[in-house]
């Protein structure tokens, strides 16, 4: 594919695709690591409602009012939980999954009762995400990424998750020595002054903000997939954090561009007449090298946190 066709096409899709991997990914290695790995699929879940709400009373889909919804969402799971776990004396996980699953429900009932025939919104797009159609029309070719003009019509989504991952990657530099002793030692983390608590809940909102920034863009299915593959692939390759780290951009850039590249043209090379979803097919190929980490990674039998002095 020459770059008159590349750059319009396919090479913004392709970027946000891996920019929301690697947003979602970053964070997620703190939340396998502390065993919060649903919070992930949590989040991926509860924000629907929020959003649909959000456009409800606004009528248009922007940043802010989708954050607020979002984490309006996640202050009434919150609640829901607390109160399922005490009136109904029973464990977290069950009050996890009772709220997140029917959050996620409700959200899709209200999808198909709103009308969101101006915007990307609707079943489909919260399951799967329109990446496919986020491509940049005024581009000619390479040239354009010189060209204020041409920048200027770049698809929003584009910004919006690279200065997420941006925001991210800040955060995890700035707290990078609280969140790695108290991911490891939390009673250690407590007696030197870390206040785990609030540190726990900035990190489940850094990844509320990224599960937002992508959600429009890719859907729940990588959202999902991304926040727990990669991290869990890496967790199997390497013994270190910084090394868990780097695996998990690694994975969640391969699973992005693999999986974009095949859902275009693996259809095409089998002699199918149609492509197949790339929000589907990047989860599938984040499951893959998961399955394949499992199967031959060198780590894989090990048990605990990596060895962190």
């Amino acid at each position: 594919m020459s770059g008159e066709d590349f750059v319009p096409l396919s090479l913004t899709p392709l970027l946000i695709g891996t920019f929301a991997a690697i947003a979602c990914a970053l964070p997620g290695n703190f939340l396998v690591l502390r065993k919060q790995a649903l919070i992930g699929d949590a989040i991926s879940h509860v924000v629907l409602p929020g959003i649909v709400v959000a456009f409800i009373l606004t009528g248009t889909i922007s940043t802010w009012p989708m954050m607020l919804g979002a984490a309006g969402a996640a202050i009434v799971s919150v609640v829901m939980i607390e109160a399922i776990r005490r009136l109904g004396q029973i464990e977290p996980g069950a009050a996890m999954g009772v709220v997140f699953t029917t959050m996620f429900a409700g959200g899709v009932l209200l999808l198909e009762q709103t009308d969101t025939s101006s915007v990307h919104l609707d079943v489909e797009h919260a399951l799967y995400g329109n990446l496919e159609s986020l491509i940049w029309l005024d581009a000619v070719g390479w040239s354009s990424l010189l060209d204020l003009t041409a920048l200027a019509g770049l698809p929003p989504e584009l910004p919006r998750i690279a200065l997420t991952l941006v925001g991210v990657i800040l955060f995890i530099w700035v707290f990078w020595r609280p969140l790695k002793i108290s991911t490891f030692d939390e009673g250690f983390a407590q007696t030197i002054g870390i206040r785990t608590g609030a540190l726990g809940m900035a990190l489940v909102i850094v990844a509320a903000i990224s599960a937002v920034a992508s959600f429009d863009a890719v859907g729940s299915i990588i959202v999902i997939a991304m926040f727990i593959c990669p991290p869990a692939a890496a967790r199997m390759m390497t013994n270190g954090l910084e090394a868990q780290i780097a695996w998990s951009v690694v994975f969640a850039g391969a699973s992005a561009v693999s999986g974009y590249v095949l859902a275009g043209y693996g259809p095409l090379w089998l002699g199918a007449a149609d492509a197949v979803s790339a929000a589907g097919m990047i989860a599938t190929m984040s499951g893959l090298i998961l399955a394949i980490a499992a199967l031959w990674g060198p780590y894989r039998t090990r048990t605990g946190a990596p060895q962190e002095a």
